[in-house]
């Protein structure tokens, strides 16, 4: 991910939106540009009917259980230590990561495992890492031999090599929007990190304006390899774009901490690149983060969630353990604290990209496959509540949280408790939606006939005891 984050002590954080929000520790920019293509504004709808999609970040790095990539980046090593094992200095761990390339077989990888389970659990779309910012690439480009189809990899003799095909086609099989992730970073290729200086930090280690044909030749780099992803992967929907220093230098923002880490020009041309990509896939969603204007038609809050509602549209990634990437024994969040998770973000009109890391044998733990089951029996009886809504005010009021029909003719009222595991309460008082009109309530997932009366803006329910099965939360649905 863009902005580093301890492994071990990452949570859920609550964030006040303001413009503080629009800060360095989440991953959203200020300035959002909406998109003009009418393509793109009918994919970015769609989209944002999705509300559920599955992140993985993937890579040789799993085989030593670390956090992704940064641990080759020198300018913050306390969160991210190396190992004694690895490489007694640098530049040993970094040719003994490098060469995990040629130990990386993942020979259980098996794509519509993945798509099944995702999908049964209500995840409508998904993204994957091709490139983090390592440089090694998960599909087949040409612009490089740091890749899984390289001869130098084991698992290139495989028929299913090219793991962003086989994941694509699974999941493109299964009705899912499809999104790639890359990394604009390379700390692989010389054109980025130029072997001639030490890298110093996570940005270029060179002046671009002083080795100009280092730097296009960089961007030339970069653009094939988008081409390549944007051409011979089948229909692609979504381009999440990640390592926002890589950037105009004009749009740094010097109230960000990380930013003020960007001492060069660092224009990729994504203007450029964007129209290509849309050449390539008319409709594409670009989302170029925390780089404020028209190619970042999405905002990404990274571990956290928006106290309030978002005007824009916004996806906050999250993970199901602690880290984006494989670590063993990783802890992985409760069944509730994940359905929890999703109501707080779709009553304030986001989407839930959750991580999910595949480990180096090509598989999850059985654990990820336990808490898919138990969250889509929960989406099979709530899903009329979930998908296809958009926010309503209150948004969200003690334990209630509110999502509407997109004609406004239903509203959904969630109760959750997360001081403990789910129970349903003898009954429930909450705020109704300001010129809100109910004539029907239902509890889905409840076949009995509900008790309930409307005492001035506020609505009272009795729950009938067949609530007590209720999972994780209870969920009202009113129509007018």
């Amino acid at each position: 991910m863009l902005i580093k984050q301890k492994t071990k002590t990452l949570f859920l954080s609550a964030i006040f939106i303001s413009t503080n929000f629009f800060s360095q520790a989440h991953n959203v920019s200020a300035g959002y540009e909406k998109p003009k293509d009418p393509l793109v504004v009918n994919n970015l709808e769609e989209w944002q009917d999705l509300k559920f999609g599955l992140f993985m970040h993937w890579g040789t790095y799993s085989q030593w259980g670390i956090v992704e990539s940064w641990s080759l980046c020198p300018e913050d090593e306390s969160w991210t230590q190396r190992k004694p094992e690895h490489g007694k200095s640098y530049y040993e761990y970094v040719k003994n990561y490098e060469n995990l390339q040629t130990t990386f077989n993942p020979v259980e990888f098996n794509p519509q495992k993945w798509a099944d389970a995702a999908k049964k659990a209500g995840m409508k779309y998904v993204v994957f890492t091709t490139k983090h910012h390592d440089g090694f690439a998960m599909f087949d480009t040409k612009e490089s031999d740091y890749k899984i189809t390289s001869s130098k990899t084991p698992f290139s003799k495989n028929p299913k090599a090219d793991v962003t095909k086989e994941i694509f086609n699974s999941f493109r099989k299964d009705g899912f929007k499809i999104g790639a992730y890359f990394s604009k970073p390379d700390w692989h290729t010389d054109n980025y990190w130029w072997s001639y200086f030490p890298p110093k930090d996570r940005n270029v280690n060179y002046d671009p304006k002083k080795y100009p044909e280092k730097w296009a030749s960089f961007k030339k780099y970069t653009f094939n390899q988008l081409n390549e992803i944007t051409s011979n992967y089948g229909k692609i929907d979504i381009l999440w774009l990640d390592g926002g220093w890589v950037r105009p230098f004009k749009t740094i923002d010097p109230t960000v901490e990380w930013q003020k880490t960007i001492k060069v020009e660092q224009d990729i041309d994504m203007d450029k690149i964007g129209e290509m990509a849309r050449r390539n896939q008319p409709g594409i969603i670009i989302v170029d983060r925390t780089v404020p204007g028209k190619w970042e038609n999405y905002v990404t809050p990274e571990q956290a969630i928006p106290e309030h509602n978002l005007s824009i549209p916004w996806e906050s990634c999250i993970t199901m353990g602690n880290s984006f990437s494989y670590v063993p024994n990783d802890n992985y969040k409760s069944s509730q604290k994940i359905v929890e998770t999703l109501i707080k973000i779709i009553s304030r009109g986001g989407n839930y990209l959750m991580n999910i890391a595949p480990g180096p044998n090509g598989d999850y733990d059985a654990v990820v496959y336990e808490r898919l089951k138990e969250i889509s029996g929960w989406i099979d009886i709530n899903k009329t509540a979930v998908y296809a809504t958009r926010s309503i005010a209150p948004y969200h009021e003690n334990d209630f949280y509110y999502t509407q029909s997109k004609d406004g003719k239903t509203v959904n009222v969630f109760h959750i408790n997360e001081t403990s595991n789910y129970q349903a309460p003898h009954d429930l008082v909450f705020t109704l939606p300001e010129n809100f009109k109910p004539k029907k309530l239902q509890i889905l997932g409840i076949s009995s006939k509900i008790s309930w009366k409307k005492q001035g803006n506020k609505i009272k329910v009795q729950l009938p005891k067949e609530c007590n099965k209720l999972k994780y939360s209870t969920v009202i649905q009113i129509t007018q």
